[in-house]
């Protein structure tokens, strides 16, 4: 049984106090039922992800319960920054096995309101292992300054080489009105931004924001509604310290959701990929096959990647510049992919038939990857 994206809800990125992460989920589930046309009871199966501000044990549930939702399916769902495609990999599944007709997967939080900056440091440090990483000070920004280090090094580059990725990032996000930042930027002005955690320096990482996100999967189709033709998945260690970095799983993601496709990288023309710190971004594009060796920020430089490119990527903004409120903005590149393929995207529009959206979680620990087609 085919799988179709019916709806999408997203809301602004950026700090913006006063809902709860609760609020920010029930926000973003509302305006995907209603760009789906169902109601709260057509709704068969709730999948919700974490929210580090929340904590509660049953989230799948309580945003029902909000919601008026009563499903035959609830879950609850964590694996970091790919938990929003691990969810719709899911509801893919759950739909293609015949077990719900309508799955609604949501995610949201006040990450930037609900919590201190320092409080938010160490509960995402948490990734990193208990032993032989975070008791030497590791947080997630010096782990993904570490890879940033090493890919350097390996390729004979300097820091600038992965400037243009922020750049193209925040190009794309210029014209989208709901991005925290849309102020352009130029490669000096991610070099001279205050350094975070070298070589990564401030405008290499994502923003902090609070927002919400959320998608309907349904086995009925309609004349928006984008199939989802191919789900992957690639787990290959949970800690920095064990990773193998010419294959932290992103490929096998990536290979298993072309596969199920019946598709190979030739046939994508949009690109959603998780970009919570430039070299993630690099990485990612390179693992993938995208781009050769240290050349995803040449890439991104020589304009392969803009929105009127031959490859666009993220043009939503991506987590750099729309912004990151955790399980949301993952889910917040396959709203876009989902837009972009209904012609739907305004002035961003970027002609697009196929989509390979990527996520990635912890630090380059957990892969999904999805393959979306057009109506």
């Amino acid at each position: 049984m085919a799988a179709h994206l019916s709806g999408v809800g997203l809301t602004p990125f950026g700090v913006r106090p006063g809902r709860s992460a609760l609020q920010w989920q029930a926000e973003g589930a509302r305006a995907a039922l209603d760009d789906t046309g169902l109601r709260p009871r057509d709704v068969d199966a709730v999948l919700c992800g974490y929210a580090t501000t929340l904590g509660h044990l049953m989230p799948a549930d309580l945003l029902a319960e909000r919601l008026g939702v009563r499903p035959a399916i609830a879950a609850g769902t964590s694996v970091g920054g790919a938990t929003g495609l691990a969810m719709v990999a899911a509801a893919v599944r759950l739909v293609r096995a015949g077990d719900a007709r309508a799955v609604l997967v949501v995610g949201g939080e006040d990450r930037a309101s609900g919590r201190s900056r320092d409080d938010a440091t160490r509960t995402l440090a948490q990734v990193g292992h208990a032993e032989q990483e975070i008791p030497l000070g590791g947080t997630v920004p010096a782990y993904y300054a570490l890879l940033a280090s090493s890919y350097l090094h390996r390729h004979g580059l300097g820091p600038e080489a992965l400037a243009p990725l922020a750049v193209t990032m925040r190009r794309h996000a210029g014209a989208h009105p709901g991005a925290q930042f849309r102020e352009p930027l130029t490669v000096d002005d991610v070099l001279t931004s205050r350094p975070v955690a070298e070589p990564l320096r401030l405008l290499d990482c994502c923003p902090v924001s609070d927002g919400g996100a959320a998608l309907v999967v349904t086995a009925a189709g309609g004349p928006r509604s984008v199939r989802v033709t191919g789900v992957g998945e690639g787990h290959r260690h949970q800690h920095l310290t064990e990773a193998d970095e010419a294959a932290f799983g992103a490929r096998d993601a990536a290979d298993r959701a072309l596969a199920d496709a019946g598709r190979d990288l030739a046939d994508v023309d949009h690109l959603g990929v998780y970009d919570s710190f430039t070299i993630t971004l690099a990485l990612l594009l390179e693992e993938i096959g995208i781009s050769a060796p240290g050349r995803a920020g040449a890439d991104a430089a020589a304009g392969r990647f803009d929105r009127t490119g031959p490859l666009p990527l993220n043009t939503h903004g991506g987590l750099l510049s729309y912004g990151h409120c955790g399980v949301g903005g993952g889910l917040a590149h396959v709203v876009e992919a989902v837009t972009q393929l209904r012609g739907e995207a305004g002035e961003r529009v970027a002609r697009a038939t196929t989509a390979l959206v990527h996520g990635d979680g912890g630090v380059m620990s957990a892969h999904v990857s999805a393959v979306l087609e057009a109506p």
